[in-house]
């Protein structure tokens, strides 16, 4: 039996949180709802809808599932699989079945729920996260011949490659570090396309020009420390 734990990043994700948890497949063996800094009932509500809750004072997306990897790094038995997944329920849970069946099928290390135009809820990613999205994946191709289309947040990854990776961004730049890894180190990655909605409530990054500038930056800075490194 595949173990998979999925980790989910919250900030005031009060409305959201627990649609997201009630719409994860059965199959997962526990959802970890790291609460970043919030000040609103995230946590309460998560905890009543079954997650386990944990608490990173350090705000940044990447600060939350490094707290969330810890976690499952002090516990006895370890999962095969780790899906990461946001909780503003833009994503559609259900789908995680999707995400992990090329891991447990055809033995893929990575796979990443690409959202797709056509699946994808009109307004549900603001004009700069598409433009970002093209640019580093465009650039991803020009400097390691990468096939992703995508830096979609709801992603799974074998639990042993994902501890390979020696994961270290502490904010907007984790989803684009991971990418880089795992070209770096010729892990096997597959694509899944995915629906993909309007979130609840209004996006920390994407959301306002501060967010979607350090988010753009961070992006690129990793892309060209990668290409530059030998």
């Amino acid at each position: 039996m595949t173990k998979i734990k999925v980790i989910i990043p919250a900030y005031n994700e009060q409305d959201s949180i627990a649609h997201v948890i009630k719409d994860i497949p059965s199959i997962v063996d526990e959802v970890i709802v790291v609460s970043n800094n919030s000040t609103d009932l995230t946590e309460a509500n998560a905890k009543n809808a079954g997650a386990t809750v944990l608490q990173e004072s350090n705000k940044g997306y990447g600060y939350a599932c490094l707290k969330g990897m810890d976690y499952i790094a002090k516990q006895d038995s370890k999962p095969d699989i780790v899906v990461f997944l946001d909780g503003d329920y833009s994503d559609f849970p259900e789908e995680l079945t999707k995400i992990v069946a090329p891991i447990i099928d055809q033995n893929m290390d990575f796979v990443i729920g690409a959202r797709v135009k056509n699946l994808r809820e009109e307004g549900s990613m603001m004009p700069q996260q598409v433009f970002g999205n093209w640019l580093a994946t465009t650039l991803m191709s020009l400097f390691f011949g990468a096939k992703f289309s995508d830096l979609g947040p709801f992603r799974a990854i074998k639990y042993d490659k994902l501890l390979a990776l020696n994961m270290e961004d502490k904010t907007y730049g984790w989803t684009v570090e991971m990418q880089l890894k795992v070209l770096k180190q010729k892990l096997s990655y597959i694509e899944v396309p995915v629906n993909y909605r309007n979130r609840i409530g209004v996006s920390k990054v994407s959301g306002t020009i501060k967010g979607s500038i350090f988010a753009g930056v961070k992006i690129l800075t990793w892309i060209f420390k990668y290409s530059f490194k030998k």
